[in-house]
């Protein structure tokens, strides 16, 4: 089983445990997840395993026996509140965080953000509240949307339970340019890339494996309905290694090598902010570099090379290319007057 699935479970296990008093057996935890997570069916073996490394992790979770069998509940430990503290450089650091994730007000992440923020403030005594107001005055983070994901709450919370649950969710999707379209996904992760939220879900009714997984981004979801039908995530596909295969968050199976070549006046640019971590950098004794990285889609790619003007060619593939040119031959006829 795939590790992501199994740490949904155990999660899901601790939220069970949360709910009881006085435990539950083996069976009666079994037939819960079953039930809340969409399992077709789930061996008491692997629950025990999955309160095995809850235990190894050092969650508090003890077993007694009863006359109705062996129960497993939480500790006094794990129900005990924790004391929260931190240093004016620690608070410096998780505030400047949280106006990076600003973009997320409205989404139960932001509620989890504020409420842990709250309790550190709650926590600290006056002269470190003090003395991290002071760092604030000269520390500031900037360009961050000004976008609120508020008005989806609704949609992410269906959205976050259907990835759990493994549930087919009905969409009503606008995509840009096009009119409003009824689609069946299945989702498997949410993502935030450059201050915006996407779900990566595969098409429910494609038979074609290279366009199932797609990415849709959460601004144009109109409605979402979790339906009462479960989907089984395919045990070969990981959420990070797929990401991991382009510039930006266009989707695809099969990503396309791309090479620019970059003048000795920006190359210092592009080797202090990279466009990905796998990319390769060929230095040329003039000293431009010719840059090498993968890419979903040449949409991911043509904006960089145009924002380096003059001081970028490129070179592969050579389709990318002529799309390029046409752009620029476009861009030619708007401002050829000058």
């Amino acid at each position: 089983m795939a590790r992501n699935e199994q740490l949904i479970r155990q999660h899901k296990i601790l939220q069970i445990l949360e709910r009881t008093r006085f435990g539950r057996t083996l069976e009666e935890v079994r037939d819960e997840l079953v039930e809340e997570l969409g399992l077709t069916s789930l061996h008491t073996r692997s629950v025990r395993r999955d309160l095995e490394a809850l235990q190894a992790a050092g969650i508090d979770i003890v077993s007694d026996s009863l006359e109705r069998g062996r129960v497993w509940k939480l500790g006094p430990r794990a129900r005990g509140t924790l004391r929260i503290t931190a240093s004016a450089t620690e608070l410096t650091a998780l505030s400047l965080s949280r106006d990076l994730l600003y973009p997320l007000a409205g989404t139960p992440f932001w509620q989890g953000i504020e409420s842990f923020w709250n309790k550190i403030r709650d926590e600290l005594p006056d002269s470190v509240w003090q003395h991290y107001q002071k760092y604030r005055r000269f520390l500031h983070v900037m360009g961050m949307p000004a976008k609120s994901y508020e008005a989806h709450q609704g949609i992410l919370k269906t959205i976050n339970r259907a990835i759990l649950e493994h549930r087919v969710v009905e969409i009503h999707y606008h995509s840009l340019g096009k009119p409003v379209a009824q689609r069946l996904i299945e989702p498997y992760a949410v993502v935030f890339y450059h201050s915006s939220l996407y779900i990566v879900a595969a098409l429910h009714d494609s038979s074609s494996d290279e366009s199932r997984m797609r990415h849709w981004k959460l601004d144009r979801f109109q409605k979402a309905t979790a339906l009462d039908q479960w989907f089984k995530p395919d045990p070969a596909f990981d959420v990070e290694r797929h990401l991991g295969q382009s510039v930006g968050i266009f989707a695809s199976q099969r990503p396309k090598n791309f090479k620019i070549r970059i003048s000795s006046y920006a190359a210092p640019w592009v080797v202090e902010d990279p466009w990905h971590p796998q990319q390769q950098i060929e230095r040329q004794p003039d000293g431009s570099i010719v840059l090498s990285v993968q890419a979903a889609h040449e949409l991911e790619i043509i904006p960089r090379v145009l924002a380096l003007g003059a001081e970028a060619e490129l070179l592969a593939p050579e389709s990318c290319r002529k799309t390029l040119a046409g752009i620029i031959g476009k861009l030619a006829e708007i401002y050829g007057g000058y």
